[in-house]
Protein backbone atom coordinates (compact mmCIF):
# COMPACT_ATOMS: atom_id res chain seq x y z
CA UNK A 1 0.00 0.00 0.00
CA UNK A 2 1.28 3.72 -0.46
CA UNK A 3 0.06 6.87 0.71
CA UNK A 4 0.65 9.89 -1.02
CA UNK A 5 -0.04 13.91 0.07
CA UNK A 6 -0.62 16.45 -2.30
CA UNK A 7 -0.55 19.40 -0.36
CA UNK A 8 -2.24 22.27 -2.47
CA UNK A 9 -0.66 25.73 -0.18
CA UNK A 10 -2.88 27.57 0.45
CA UNK A 11 -5.35 26.63 -2.38
CA UNK A 12 -8.19 26.88 0.22
CA UNK A 13 -9.97 30.59 -0.70
CA UNK A 14 -13.42 32.54 -0.75
CA UNK A 15 -15.67 33.54 -3.68
CA UNK A 16 -14.54 35.68 -5.86
CA UNK A 17 -16.47 38.07 -7.92
CA UNK A 18 -13.87 37.91 -11.00
CA UNK A 19 -14.16 33.61 -10.97
CA UNK A 20 -18.07 33.99 -11.77
CA UNK A 21 -18.58 34.24 -7.91
CA UNK A 22 -16.59 30.95 -7.39
CA UNK A 23 -13.44 30.04 -5.35
CA UNK A 24 -10.64 28.95 -7.20
CA UNK A 25 -11.15 25.19 -6.00
CA UNK A 26 -14.67 25.41 -7.22
CA UNK A 27 -13.15 27.35 -11.38
CA UNK A 28 -10.45 25.62 -11.54
CA UNK A 29 -10.33 22.88 -14.64
CA UNK A 30 -9.35 19.75 -12.76
CA UNK A 31 -10.83 17.05 -14.28
CA UNK A 32 -8.37 14.24 -12.35
CA UNK A 33 -9.86 15.70 -9.19
CA UNK A 34 -13.81 15.97 -10.16
CA UNK A 35 -13.32 12.12 -11.05
CA UNK A 36 -11.76 11.32 -8.03
CA UNK A 37 -14.60 13.23 -5.69
CA UNK A 38 -16.79 10.52 -6.79
CA UNK A 39 -15.35 7.71 -5.03
CA UNK A 40 -13.45 10.03 -2.26
CA UNK A 41 -14.13 10.89 1.76
CA UNK A 42 -14.60 14.72 1.51
CA UNK A 43 -14.64 16.90 4.87
CA UNK A 44 -12.76 19.94 6.42
CA UNK A 45 -9.52 20.09 8.72
CA UNK A 46 -8.44 21.95 11.19
CA UNK A 47 -4.83 22.49 10.52
CA UNK A 48 -3.80 24.78 12.82
CA UNK A 49 -4.29 24.30 16.64
CA UNK A 50 -5.84 27.00 18.44
CA UNK A 51 -3.19 29.33 19.41
CA UNK A 52 -0.49 29.16 17.07
CA UNK A 53 0.06 31.46 14.32
CA UNK A 54 -1.36 29.71 10.62
CA UNK A 55 1.91 29.45 8.98
CA UNK A 56 3.46 26.60 6.81
CA UNK A 57 5.47 25.23 9.11
CA UNK A 58 3.28 24.26 12.04
CA UNK A 59 0.25 23.07 9.13
CA UNK A 60 2.75 21.27 7.56
CA UNK A 61 4.12 19.69 10.83
CA UNK A 62 0.34 18.60 11.42
CA UNK A 63 -0.45 17.40 8.00
CA UNK A 64 2.75 14.97 7.93
CA UNK A 65 1.51 13.47 11.72
CA UNK A 66 4.02 16.06 13.91
CA UNK A 67 1.88 17.43 16.61
CA UNK A 68 3.22 21.28 16.13
CA UNK A 69 3.03 21.63 20.12
CA UNK A 70 5.70 19.08 20.56
CA UNK A 71 7.53 19.20 17.73
CA UNK A 72 7.68 22.74 16.54
CA UNK A 73 10.90 25.44 17.91
CA UNK A 74 10.40 27.48 14.98
CA UNK A 75 10.20 28.08 10.91
CA UNK A 76 13.15 28.97 9.99
CA UNK A 77 15.25 26.04 11.92
CA UNK A 78 14.08 23.55 9.89
CA UNK A 79 14.81 25.66 7.05
CA UNK A 80 18.45 25.85 8.42
CA UNK A 81 18.34 22.27 8.36
CA UNK A 82 17.28 21.62 4.88
CA UNK A 83 20.16 23.68 3.53
CA UNK A 84 22.86 21.85 6.17
CA UNK A 85 23.17 24.57 8.70
CA UNK A 86 24.45 22.98 11.86
CA UNK A 87 23.04 24.36 14.82
CA UNK A 88 23.73 24.58 18.18
CA UNK A 89 21.96 24.59 21.33
CA UNK A 90 22.13 28.35 21.77
CA UNK A 91 21.85 29.37 18.06
CA UNK A 92 19.02 30.91 16.81
CA UNK A 93 17.76 30.37 13.08
CA UNK A 94 16.14 33.74 11.36
CA UNK A 95 14.72 33.60 8.11
CA UNK A 96 15.85 36.07 6.08
CA UNK A 97 13.76 37.34 2.53
CA UNK A 98 14.84 39.41 0.17
CA UNK A 99 12.11 42.10 -0.28
CA UNK A 100 11.30 45.33 -2.29
CA UNK A 101 11.01 48.12 -0.21
CA UNK A 102 9.98 51.29 -2.00
CA UNK A 103 12.92 54.27 -2.08
CA UNK A 104 11.07 57.26 0.15
CA UNK A 105 14.04 58.94 1.61
CA UNK A 106 13.14 58.13 5.27
CA UNK A 107 13.48 54.41 6.19
CA UNK A 108 10.87 54.15 8.35
CA UNK A 109 8.51 55.29 5.50
CA UNK A 110 9.00 52.72 3.34
CA UNK A 111 6.51 50.58 1.99
CA UNK A 112 6.89 46.65 1.65
CA UNK A 113 6.52 46.40 -1.99
CA UNK A 114 7.19 42.63 -2.33
CA UNK A 115 7.80 39.67 -0.13
CA UNK A 116 9.46 37.58 -2.48
CA UNK A 117 11.67 41.04 -3.98
CA UNK A 118 10.29 40.01 -7.84
CA UNK A 119 10.65 36.43 -7.14
CA UNK A 120 14.34 36.85 -7.29
CA UNK A 121 16.14 33.83 -9.11
CA UNK A 122 18.37 31.66 -6.85
CA UNK A 123 21.17 32.77 -9.06
CA UNK A 124 20.39 36.18 -8.51
CA UNK A 125 19.91 36.08 -5.47
CA UNK A 126 23.38 33.92 -4.61
CA UNK A 127 25.11 37.11 -6.26
CA UNK A 128 23.18 39.68 -3.16
CA UNK A 129 23.71 37.43 -0.10
CA UNK A 130 27.10 37.27 -1.20
CA UNK A 131 27.55 40.90 -1.13
CA UNK A 132 25.81 40.77 2.68
CA UNK A 133 28.07 38.62 3.67
CA UNK A 134 31.27 39.87 2.50
CA UNK A 135 29.83 43.39 3.85
CA UNK A 136 29.61 41.38 7.82
CA UNK A 137 31.89 39.22 7.77
CA UNK A 138 33.62 40.96 10.61
CA UNK A 139 30.36 40.30 12.63
CA UNK A 140 30.46 37.53 15.00
CA UNK A 141 26.83 37.65 16.74
CA UNK A 142 25.89 36.18 13.34
CA UNK A 143 26.35 34.00 10.21
CA UNK A 144 24.40 34.30 6.47
CA UNK A 145 23.77 31.39 4.70
CA UNK A 146 22.30 31.68 0.92
CA UNK A 147 19.03 29.82 0.51
CA UNK A 148 16.57 29.68 -2.82
CA UNK A 149 15.60 32.25 -4.48
CA UNK A 150 14.36 35.31 -1.92
CA UNK A 151 14.59 32.75 1.08
CA UNK A 152 18.10 32.75 3.21
CA UNK A 153 19.02 31.82 6.96
CA UNK A 154 20.48 33.94 9.46
CA UNK A 155 21.77 32.57 12.66
CA UNK A 156 22.51 34.38 15.68
CA UNK A 157 24.34 32.76 17.92
CA UNK A 158 23.78 33.01 21.65
CA UNK A 159 20.31 34.59 20.62
CA UNK A 160 17.09 34.92 22.30
CA UNK A 161 13.71 34.29 21.33
CA UNK A 162 12.08 37.52 23.40
CA UNK A 163 12.25 39.22 19.96
CA UNK A 164 9.58 40.20 17.66
CA UNK A 165 10.06 39.72 14.31
CA UNK A 166 6.82 40.04 11.82
CA UNK A 167 6.44 38.23 8.35
CA UNK A 168 7.12 40.06 5.49
CA UNK A 169 3.93 38.65 4.05
CA UNK A 170 1.59 40.01 6.17
CA UNK A 171 2.42 43.65 5.71
CA UNK A 172 2.38 43.93 1.63
CA UNK A 173 1.44 47.50 0.87
CA UNK A 174 1.97 48.91 4.47
CA UNK A 175 4.71 51.34 5.87
CA UNK A 176 7.11 49.19 8.20
CA UNK A 177 7.43 51.48 10.45
CA UNK A 178 5.32 49.68 12.93
CA UNK A 179 6.60 46.06 11.95
CA UNK A 180 10.41 46.54 12.63
CA UNK A 181 11.62 44.36 15.55
CA UNK A 182 10.55 44.67 18.99
CA UNK A 183 12.04 43.49 21.85
CA UNK A 184 15.51 42.53 23.31
CA UNK A 185 18.35 43.28 20.63
CA UNK A 186 15.43 45.10 18.58
CA UNK A 187 18.30 47.64 17.18
CA UNK A 188 20.45 45.46 16.70
CA UNK A 189 18.52 43.87 14.02
CA UNK A 190 17.05 47.40 13.00
CA UNK A 191 20.42 48.20 12.25
CA UNK A 192 21.60 45.25 10.17
CA UNK A 193 17.94 45.59 8.15
CA UNK A 194 18.61 49.18 7.62
CA UNK A 195 22.45 48.44 6.42
CA UNK A 196 21.39 45.55 4.60
CA UNK A 197 19.23 48.07 2.41
CA UNK A 198 22.34 50.10 1.73
CA UNK A 199 24.35 47.52 0.20
CA UNK A 200 21.77 46.01 -1.85
CA UNK A 201 19.97 49.11 -2.78
CA UNK A 202 22.71 50.01 -5.61
CA UNK A 203 23.95 46.36 -5.89
CA UNK A 204 24.23 45.69 -10.15
CA UNK A 205 22.16 42.43 -9.63
CA UNK A 206 19.21 45.37 -8.71
CA UNK A 207 20.34 47.80 -11.43
CA UNK A 208 20.03 45.26 -13.82
CA UNK A 209 16.90 44.31 -12.43
CA UNK A 210 15.18 47.75 -12.38
CA UNK A 211 16.16 48.30 -16.31
CA UNK A 212 14.15 44.87 -16.77
CA UNK A 213 11.38 46.46 -15.31
CA UNK A 214 11.35 44.33 -12.17
CA UNK A 215 11.12 44.60 -8.51
CA UNK A 216 14.22 45.05 -7.01
CA UNK A 217 15.53 42.46 -4.15
CA UNK A 218 16.67 45.48 -2.36
CA UNK A 219 16.55 44.89 1.84
CA UNK A 220 16.94 41.68 4.03
CA UNK A 221 13.71 41.25 6.17
CA UNK A 222 14.47 39.02 9.51
CA UNK A 223 11.49 36.49 10.85
CA UNK A 224 10.63 33.21 11.47
CA UNK A 225 12.95 32.80 14.51
CA UNK A 226 13.51 29.50 16.71
CA UNK A 227 15.80 27.48 18.03
CA UNK A 228 17.33 24.14 16.89
CA UNK A 229 14.68 21.28 16.04
CA UNK A 230 14.52 17.74 17.32
CA UNK A 231 12.26 15.41 14.78
CA UNK A 232 11.69 11.60 15.50
CA UNK A 233 12.37 9.53 12.79
CA UNK A 234 8.90 9.36 10.25
CA UNK A 235 9.62 5.37 9.89
CA UNK A 236 10.15 4.84 13.77
CA UNK A 237 6.63 6.55 14.43
CA UNK A 238 4.58 4.94 11.49
CA UNK A 239 6.28 1.95 10.30
CA UNK A 240 6.47 3.67 6.45
CA UNK A 241 9.88 4.48 4.31
CA UNK A 242 8.95 7.99 3.23
CA UNK A 243 10.12 10.44 0.75
CA UNK A 244 9.46 14.47 0.61
CA UNK A 245 9.06 16.72 -2.70
CA UNK A 246 9.04 20.31 -2.42
CA UNK A 247 11.28 23.40 -3.53
CA UNK A 248 10.84 24.63 -0.26
CA UNK A 249 13.49 24.68 2.12
CA UNK A 250 11.28 24.86 4.91
CA UNK A 251 9.29 21.38 3.79
CA UNK A 252 12.81 20.34 2.59
CA UNK A 253 14.23 20.36 6.37
CA UNK A 254 11.01 19.02 7.73
CA UNK A 255 11.44 15.94 5.44
CA UNK A 256 15.34 15.59 6.29
CA UNK A 257 14.77 16.18 9.93
CA UNK A 258 12.13 13.00 10.07
CA UNK A 259 14.88 11.09 8.53
CA UNK A 260 12.76 10.78 4.65
CA UNK A 261 14.04 10.53 1.55
CA UNK A 262 14.19 14.56 0.03
CA UNK A 263 13.93 14.30 -3.29
CA UNK A 264 15.31 17.70 -5.41
CA UNK A 265 13.45 18.16 -9.09
CA UNK A 266 15.44 20.23 -11.08
CA UNK A 267 13.33 23.53 -11.71
CA UNK A 268 11.50 23.35 -8.94
CA UNK A 269 10.94 27.01 -7.78
CA UNK A 270 8.09 27.52 -5.68
CA UNK A 271 6.22 29.01 -7.92
CA UNK A 272 3.93 28.62 -10.84
CA UNK A 273 6.75 28.41 -13.10
CA UNK A 274 8.07 25.49 -10.85
CA UNK A 275 8.73 22.31 -13.03
CA UNK A 276 5.08 20.50 -12.27
CA UNK A 277 5.64 17.85 -14.74
CA UNK A 278 8.87 16.73 -13.20
CA UNK A 279 7.49 16.94 -9.63
CA UNK A 280 5.04 14.37 -10.75
CA UNK A 281 7.43 12.02 -12.49
CA UNK A 282 9.47 11.53 -9.42
CA UNK A 283 6.90 10.85 -7.11
CA UNK A 284 5.51 7.79 -9.57
CA UNK A 285 9.22 6.85 -9.80
CA UNK A 286 9.93 7.19 -6.14
CA UNK A 287 6.86 5.10 -4.70
CA UNK A 288 7.10 2.93 -7.55
CA UNK A 289 10.78 2.07 -6.67
CA UNK A 290 10.24 1.14 -2.64
CA UNK A 291 9.14 4.36 -1.00
CA UNK A 292 5.69 3.87 0.66
CA UNK A 293 4.86 7.48 1.46
CA UNK A 294 5.38 10.64 -0.35
CA UNK A 295 4.59 14.24 0.50
CA UNK A 296 4.14 16.11 -2.67
CA UNK A 297 4.26 20.47 -1.64
CA UNK A 298 2.81 22.57 -4.07
CA UNK A 299 4.17 26.13 -3.19
CA UNK A 300 2.32 27.99 -6.16
CA UNK A 301 -0.95 28.69 -4.77
CA UNK A 302 0.06 30.49 -1.66
CA UNK A 303 2.51 32.16 -3.61
CA UNK A 304 -0.37 33.52 -5.60
CA UNK A 305 -2.67 34.25 -2.98
CA UNK A 306 -0.12 36.25 -1.31
CA UNK A 307 0.10 38.38 -4.38
CA UNK A 308 -2.83 38.53 -5.42
CA UNK A 309 -2.88 37.46 -8.70
CA UNK A 310 -6.85 35.37 -9.36
CA UNK A 311 -5.58 33.74 -12.76
CA UNK A 312 -2.15 32.48 -11.65
CA UNK A 313 -3.98 30.43 -8.21
CA UNK A 314 -6.60 29.16 -10.65
CA UNK A 315 -4.02 28.10 -13.32
CA UNK A 316 -1.57 26.64 -10.58
CA UNK A 317 -4.56 24.01 -9.83
CA UNK A 318 -5.08 22.89 -12.73
CA UNK A 319 -1.09 22.72 -13.32
CA UNK A 320 -1.39 20.54 -10.29
CA UNK A 321 -4.36 18.68 -11.54
CA UNK A 322 -2.67 17.85 -15.27
CA UNK A 323 0.85 16.79 -13.92
CA UNK A 324 0.79 15.98 -10.33
CA UNK A 325 -3.00 14.01 -9.47
CA UNK A 326 -3.03 12.67 -13.08
CA UNK A 327 0.28 11.51 -12.99
CA UNK A 328 -0.22 9.73 -9.69
CA UNK A 329 -3.40 7.97 -10.64
CA UNK A 330 -2.46 7.41 -13.96
CA UNK A 331 0.87 5.44 -13.00
CA UNK A 332 1.21 4.46 -10.03
CA UNK A 333 1.87 0.40 -9.77
CA UNK A 334 0.28 -0.61 -6.60
CA UNK A 335 -3.21 0.07 -4.29
CA UNK A 336 -2.29 3.50 -2.33
CA UNK A 337 -4.46 6.52 -0.72
CA UNK A 338 -4.45 9.86 -1.90
CA UNK A 339 -5.01 12.64 0.35
CA UNK A 340 -5.69 16.12 -1.27
CA UNK A 341 -5.55 19.02 1.28
CA UNK A 342 -4.12 22.75 1.34
CA UNK A 343 -2.09 23.27 4.58
CA UNK A 344 -4.01 26.56 5.37
CA UNK A 345 -6.11 29.09 3.76
CA UNK A 346 -4.38 32.33 1.37
CA UNK A 347 -7.28 34.01 0.25
CA UNK A 348 -7.02 36.35 -2.46
CA UNK A 349 -8.31 39.23 -1.12
CA UNK A 350 -6.38 39.57 1.96
CA UNK A 351 -2.75 37.81 0.61
CA UNK A 352 -2.55 36.60 4.44
CA UNK A 353 -2.90 32.66 5.80
CA UNK A 354 -5.82 32.31 8.28
CA UNK A 355 -6.67 29.49 10.57
CA UNK A 356 -9.87 28.41 9.67
CA UNK A 357 -10.68 24.69 8.31
CA UNK A 358 -9.98 23.78 4.97
CA UNK A 359 -11.07 21.29 2.54
CA UNK A 360 -9.54 17.69 2.12
CA UNK A 361 -10.40 14.63 -0.44
CA UNK A 362 -8.84 11.56 0.58
CA UNK A 363 -9.51 8.39 -2.47
CA UNK A 364 -8.80 4.90 -2.02
CA UNK A 365 -8.30 3.18 -5.16
CA UNK A 366 -9.56 -0.22 -3.47
CA UNK A 367 -12.44 1.15 -2.42
CA UNK A 368 -15.43 3.32 -3.18
CA UNK A 369 -15.35 6.17 -0.03
CA UNK A 370 -18.07 8.53 -2.24
CA UNK A 371 -20.34 10.67 -0.63
CA UNK A 372 -21.87 12.47 -3.26
CA UNK A 373 -20.14 15.78 -2.34
CA UNK A 374 -17.73 17.78 -4.64
CA UNK A 375 -14.07 18.82 -3.21
CA UNK A 376 -14.60 22.83 -2.25
CA UNK A 377 -14.76 24.80 0.38
CA UNK A 378 -18.37 25.00 0.79
CA UNK A 379 -19.12 21.20 -0.43
CA UNK A 380 -16.60 20.11 2.21
CA UNK A 381 -18.88 21.70 5.43
CA UNK A 382 -21.49 18.47 4.14
CA UNK A 383 -18.54 15.96 4.81
CA UNK A 384 -16.82 15.31 8.02
CA UNK A 385 -14.78 17.35 10.21
CA UNK A 386 -11.42 16.94 11.80
CA UNK A 387 -10.33 18.67 14.34
CA UNK A 388 -6.57 18.14 14.29
CA UNK A 389 -4.08 17.71 11.10
CA UNK A 390 -3.16 14.83 13.30
CA UNK A 391 -6.45 13.00 13.07
CA UNK A 392 -6.13 12.90 9.60
CA UNK A 393 -2.68 11.48 9.09
CA UNK A 394 -3.93 8.70 11.39
CA UNK A 395 -6.97 8.36 8.58
CA UNK A 396 -4.61 8.60 5.85
CA UNK A 397 -2.54 6.12 6.75
CA UNK A 398 -5.24 3.84 8.51
CA UNK A 399 -3.82 4.19 11.66
CA UNK A 400 -5.52 2.61 14.64
CA UNK A 401 -6.82 4.93 17.44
Amino acid sequence: MKYIVVLIDGAADDRIEELENKTPLMFANMPTVRKLEKKSEIGLVKTVPDGLYPGSDIANLSVMGYDPKKYHTGRSPLEALSIGVEMKEDDIAIRMNLVTLSDDEIFNEKIMIDYSGGEVSTEESEELVEALINAFKEEKDYTIYHGISYRHVFIWHEGSLKITLIPPHNITGEKIAAYLPEGRNSEFFINFIKKGYEILRDHPVNQKRISEGKNPANCPWLWGEGKKPLLDKFEDLYGLKGGVISAVDLIRGIGKGAGMEVIIVPGATGTIHTNFKGKGEAAVLALNSGLDYMYIHLEAPDECGHQGDIEGKVRALELIDEFIISKLVSDIKADYRLLVVPDHRTPLKTGKHDSLPVPYMLYDSRKDLGMGISYNEEDALKGNYLDTAIKLHDLLIEKKA
